[in-house]
């Protein structure tokens, strides 16, 4: 029986941070989700989601007021179409940023409807085989003290995770020296075992990155993510000529279109792009074409239960990023999702994505 979208519901839910928590480049102060629900004249829900940090307002509002009334009638089965039209309709409101935010959680949201609709989880409509896959802690703020860095890198480790990330840039990027002692104090905490991966979120020029991955070599770094600007693409392309650190960037950027000019400017040893900006399930799958294409490793930002059926299923993905900043709100907004044990996390099996909305939490803190 064919299944036509019937409803479009929207909702808003935030929390705040623990005071004074930051990277290099900026202060974090509210986390959450703009979540999406499309309901089909036969009673089957999906559900997608997208980031609240900054601008939630308008992208819900932008979903509300622009998508939704195109979604009505339409048969989720048709997510290829439907993502064709939003980009046309959308880019000339943006072609990056809340514009790709809100086409992502919809376009989620389908996924899940035709998951739903097949009886099948998405990892198998796309493929994939895999139950369980790796996941990594990352947290490690440039705001902590040295000893609240150790402590918390320490904690990830006793909670059974063998990759863990920090935060690098102390002080704005003004003191990479600090940098490399704060490095080499988590390593001499946490052992040769554990994989240590880095994130600077943008704030060195590339010599100057170049210089603290060379001073930290001798720890055995998986991963070197965002040493510069994300827009900075030769800047990239020379932080990867003048290390063997692997470098990690992609977050920041939306549709094929990015992935592609990474990887064309040789910018990128592991894409990192997300499903809840770069345009849902259906553009991501093209990323990973693209990243497998030119054989560099895929593993997407954040957004562990959205991004866990994708892993499962595509071959070049390393592992998920579990940020402890969101474990929180995303435990009231879900009912029993997935978490890590020992590392790892298992694919739900069940319909869709596997995930339930906790209705009541959301209905008592949809910001309207």
């Amino acid at each position: 029986m064919q299944h036509r979208i019937s409803k479009v519901d929207v909702h808003l839910v935030s929390t705040q941070v623990p005071s004074g928590i930051a990277d290099s480049t900026r202060k974090v102060e509210t986390i959450g989700f703009v979540v999406v629900r499309l309901t089909t004249d036969q009673g089957l829900e999906g559900i997608g989601v997208t980031y609240h940090e900054v601008g939630g307002e308008a992208t819900r509002e932008l979903i509300r007021r622009n998508m939704a009334p195109r979604l009505i009638g339409r048969d989720p089965l048709e997510s290829e179409a439907l993502w064709e039209e939003f980009f046309h309709y959308l880019r000339g409101i943006g072609r990056k940023g809340l514009t790709f935010c809100a086409l992502s959680a919809v376009d989620i949201a389908l996924w899940d409807l035709k998951g739903k609709i097949a009886g099948l989880p998405v990892c198998r409509l796309l493929g994939g085989n895999r139950t369980r896959v790796p996941v990594y802690a990352s947290g490690g703020w440039t705001s902590y003290s040295d000893d609240q860095l150790v402590d918390e890198m320490k904690s990830m480790v006793g909670r059974g995770f063998r990759h863990i990330k920090m935060k690098v840039g102390f002080d704005g990027g003004r003191q990479p020296n600090r940098d490399a002692q704060r490095v080499r104090k988590v390593r001499d905490a946490v052992g040769p075992d554990v994989r240590i991966l880095i994130d600077a979120n943008n704030c060195f020029d590339a010599a100057t990155a170049i210089q603290l991955a060379n001073r930290i070599r001798e720890c055995d770094i998986m991963l070197f993510e965002e040493p510069v600007f994300a827009d900075d693409i030769p800047g990239l392309a020379r932080f990867r000529r003048g290390t063997d650190i692997p470098l990690a960037t992609g977050e920041h950027e939306y549709t094929k279109f990015g992935v592609r000019d990474l990887l064309l400017n040789e910018a990128a040893d592991i894409v990192q792009v997300d499903g809840a900006r770069v345009g849902g399930y259906t553009e991501m799958l093209k990323c990973a074409a693209l990243t497998q294409a030119w054989n560099v490793k895929f593993a997407p930002h954040a957004m562990e239960n959205i991004h866990l059926h994708l892993v499962a299923a595509i071959p070049n993905a390393l592992f998920l990023e579990r940020l402890l900043m969101f474990e929180g709100i995303t435990g009231q907004v879900f009912k029993d999702a997935p978490v890590p044990v020992d590392g790892f996390m298992t694919v739900p099996d069940l319909p869709g994505i596997g995930l339930r909305l906790d209705m009541d939490f959301i209905a008592e803190h949809d910001e309207r």
